[in-house]
């Protein structure tokens, strides 16, 4: 495995648990046994032990080789030699002690613009997918303020049925006004056969 990702999965795997005082230091010129080390404090034997344990994963899912992990019983200092690199996580009173910053701090390798753009690059997209989730429920609420609108609609159909009963009412009234207008003819007939009679007389 190329050095630079496997220093990038170790600076990963200690920051997913909150590593403190990360540094990476090179030590091509000090030694021949590794190339890199990397300093991190843990406040409690727990996070010590966490932190190894995320090391020693995420190297592994990569498809890289772990060495050794040692002090995993104690936990105020845990070494991962991970072949490259050696790992050394410890609490803050262990490394304040041993100062290995001293030994082998001459060249600090700097957390470079790369990593950094490469951890704005995944917030923005876990960003862009958490904004996207959140209007998936905006959309669904659009599609249910457009269906009262759409009731209103149907109901007018409905007015206008009930507009049109009133003229159904009207012919019926016309309809019922028309024996009454057959009613005068029918008292006309009884008016010529009565003046029939007294024609008669």
């Amino acid at each position: 495995m190329d050095i630079k990702t496997l220093q990038s999965l170790v600076v990963d795997a200690l920051e997913d648990v909150k590593a403190q005082e990360i540094r990476v230091f090179d030590t091509t010129h000090l030694t021949s046994m590794f190339d890199r080390i990397v300093i991190a404090s843990g406040t409690s034997n727990r996070q010590t032990r966490a932190l190894a344990m995320s090391v020693r994963d995420k190297v592994k899912s990569a498809g890289g080789d772990i060495i050794n992990v040692e002090g995993e019983n104690t936990g105020e200092w845990v070494l991962v030699d991970l072949g490259d690199i050696v790992v050394h996580i410890m609490q803050p009173a262990i490394r304040a002690y041993y100062r290995l910053e001293e030994i082998w701090g001459d060249k600090e390798v700097k957390l470079g613009a790369a990593k950094r753009a490469v951890g704005t690059a995944r917030k923005a997209a876990q960003k862009v997918a958490r904004d996207g989730s959140a209007r998936a429920p905006a959309k669904k609420s659009a599609a249910t303020k457009t269906a009262p609108r759409k009731t209103p609609a149907k109901k007018v159909g409905t007015k206008t049925a009930s507009k049109t009963a009133p003229g159904k009412t009207t012919k019926q009234t016309t309809a019922k006004k028309t024996p009454a207008k057959k009613a005068p003819a029918k008292k006309t007939a009884a008016s010529t056969s009565a003046a029939k009679k007294s024609a008669s007389r």
